[in-house]
């Protein structure tokens, strides 16, 4: 099979510890991302879950802090506020 040759940039401190880590697993990096493209490849996805920070609209805390907003203003508990616009 014809070997091709993939660069990846990165931290260098991860590289670091990458390497380390591979090396304690008994395998060079170059067969860690070999093994992970193989998982990719033969599952259809990433083998592990990618998410970004949450949302802080969307907390539990904040949630809860508009559903109160929205019963206080079904209930008339509010105060109306004029726009000066100059």
């Amino acid at each position: 099979m014809a070997q091709s040759i993939l660069s990846v940039r990165m931290d260098e401190s991860l590289k670091r510890q990458f390497d380390t880590l591979c090396a304690e697993f008994g395998m060079n990096t170059s067969t860690a991302i070999t093994v992970f493209a193989k998982t990719v490849v033969r599952e259809r996805k990433i083998p592990f879950e990618i998410a970004s920070p949450e949302d802080p609209f969307w907390s539990k805390t904040n949630q809860a802090r508009l559903r109160k907003a929205v019963a206080d203003v079904e209930a008339g508990k509010y105060t109306i506020h004029e726009l000066i616009e100059e």
